[in-house]
């Protein structure tokens, strides 16, 4: 019988959403298996990290990584993997763009620590207890993986051949996707595998969209009752559709609600928040000061609004190799 291509499944900083999302294939999955040999999937199967270790170097035919990285064993994880494999694909928003962990980049590694050790309201900690990274006792030495100071997206740790949007990716496009790995019938390097076109165009409001528009406030979702055949732009509320791929079949406008950008930019954008923002904020009506500040003030996250997925790609991002007390100083 001829060997099956050995596939690995990898989970590093992420909710776990992406692991779920390749059960979601439901019973598509087991005509998936038939064809592969998985050597790698904790989540799902008990699988050793010396067992991926003692294997020849791109002896795996593709990785699908998820998550972001955070800590030095995520790292290290992701460089034996990259190793061992012919491809390696960033597997849902978190390993394509850095995802919600990346938010944690508006702190230092010092005031996450100090924050949720000490300071948190629920917290009890008089001595100021931290965990350590190794702790001897009676002979034995357990350790901890240490935090790295950024949370980075796959791509600026390793090389990335591919990249699965979503939050989490669909179905469809995970099926697509690794139908197209199997038959070999792959894109150029660096492509990502979903449409290359803005998320309005595959918006059933399209229609609605407005060509002229002139904000005078921003509401949130749970504010007010929402038109669900409207576009949500013409009815104040922020869409981050215009900035972001296709390829989610709409699910969430589908939903009534807007679009909060999992699938990343098209090829044609550098920065999603940079590009809905400053979108947005050529469009506010008043031209005062004041009445600027008011409309702005509908939108209280910007960061979370504009990079909830991508602020480890932003431009204007910390770096990750600085002297340590900038590393550690308050942003």
């Amino acid at each position: 019988m001829p060997t099956k291509p050995k596939i690995a499944f990898y989970w590093c900083a992420s909710c776990g959403g992406c692991e779920e999302a390749v059960v979601d294939l439901a019973e598509d999955i087991l005509g998936v298996i038939e064809k592969i040999d998985i050597v790698l999937w904790p989540v799902a199967m008990d699988f050793k990290k010396k067992d991926i270790q003692a294997m020849p170097d791109g002896s795996i035919v593709a990785t699908l990584l998820n998550g972001a990285i955070r800590s030095d064993e995520q790292e290290e994880m992701a460089h034996l993997l990259r190793r061992k494999s012919q491809y390696m694909i960033a597997y849902g928003a978190c390993a394509h763009l850095g995802g919600i962990p990346s938010l944690a980049n508006q702190y230092s590694r010092e005031q996450m620590l100090k924050y949720v050790y000490e300071e948190t309201p629920t917290t009890h900690n008089e001595q100021k207890v931290r965990p350590q990274l190794k702790w001897s006792e009676n002979g034995r030495e357990v350790t901890l993986p240490e935090l790295r100071h950024v949370v980075r997206a796959l791509d600026q740790v390793v090389d990335v051949d591919y990249y699965i949007p979503g939050c989490p990716p669909t179905p469809k496009i995970t099926q697509q996707a690794v139908g197209a790995l199997l038959e070999g019938k792959l894109p150029p390097k660096g492509t990502t595998l979903a449409p290359d076109i803005a998320l309005c165009d595959q918006c059933a409001r399209k229609g609605t969209k407005p060509t002229d528009v002139s904000f005078t406030e921003f509401k949130r979702p749970h504010q007010k009752l929402l038109d669900p055949e409207k576009c949500f732009l013409s009815q104040g509320v922020v869409c981050m559709g215009p900035a972001t791929r296709g390829g989610c079949e709409a699910v969430c406008t589908a939903g009534n609600m807007p679009c909060t950008g999992c699938f990343g930019p098209t090829s044609r954008v550098k920065d999603q928040g940079a590009k809905i923002l400053s979108s947005l904020c050529a469009n506010i009506g008043p031209r005062d000061e004041e009445g600027i500040d008011k409309v702005l003030a509908g939108i209280p996250d910007p960061v979370g609004t504009f990079y909830r997925y991508g602020l480890a790609k932003c431009m204007l991002r910390r770096k990750v190799n600085l002297p340590p007390q900038a590393q550690e100083a308050k942003v």
